[in-house]
């Protein structure tokens, strides 16, 4: 059964580079390392974003938990808690979403924006409680109507191993007032903008390593 928590954790695939542990401890917070689903695609076995879901973007926030019996190797099976959720807004596709993220998401009051993409958290970085980053153009379409403030961005860039491109939320995360991103944010085609993005939010833009961007399943 998926458990409610409040907790100082952040959830990290075990196969993370070990300077973006470190430097997410080095802030305070505990690390919970997922281990791979053995029904899940290797390169995204050990993803947070398929198993954990943070609903909002403070550290106290419910968090929910799937069980590893309800995930399934393809989609749509694989993304009931793949939903993004900025605490004001939950994103997902409410055909595949968990039913007990969007019943948290009501008693919440949360605004519940549907979207084509099953995988939404994968698809953007949640940035505050009403703007977000994506490249998702059908995501951002909605997103907007809805009224969150949306930067869109090239698709690609970004890498998972198996795949051709990884996705930009999957390699990113809120940790207190920073945007922390696993790889080098400056090789993006749109560094810039993002960051500009970030920092007028009054947040801080942070990339770990030189290395190029990769997608770790998000930091949740």
């Amino acid at each position: 059964m998926a458990s409610n928590t409040q907790t100082t954790i952040k959830y990290i695939a075990s196969s993370a580079p070990a300077e973006l542990i470190e430097y997410i401890e080095s802030k305070g917070y505990s690390i919970e390392l997922i281990a791979k689903h053995p029904l899940l695609p290797d390169g995204i076995a050990d993803h947070p974003d398929l198993r954990v879901c943070r609903l909002g973007i403070s550290d106290d926030a419910p968090t929910l938990r799937i069980d590893d019996d309800k995930l399934g190797a393809e989609y749509p099976m694989d993304v009931p808690y793949n939903v993004a959720c900025t605490g004001r807004y939950l994103i997902c596709n409410t055909k595949y979403a968990a039913a007990e993220i969007l019943e948290t998401a009501e008693q919440l009051g949360m605004q519940i924006v549907h979207v084509k993409q099953g995988y939404a958290k994968c698809s953007c970085v949640i940035v505050d409680e009403d703007s977000i980053i994506t490249y998702d153009r059908g995501l951002a379409k909605a997103c907007k109507a809805a009224g969150l403030n949306v930067l869109e961005v090239e698709a690609g860039g970004i890498e998972l191993p198996g795949y051709a491109t990884g996705f930009i939320g999957g390699c990113s995360g809120r940790v207190g007032n920073e945007i922390v991103f696993c790889g080098d944010l400056s090789k993006h085609t749109d560094y810039e903008q993002i960051r500009d993005y970030i920092e007028i939010r009054g947040l801080k833009c942070v990339s770990i390593s030189e290395r190029p961007l990769r997608d770790i399943g998000s930091i949740v």
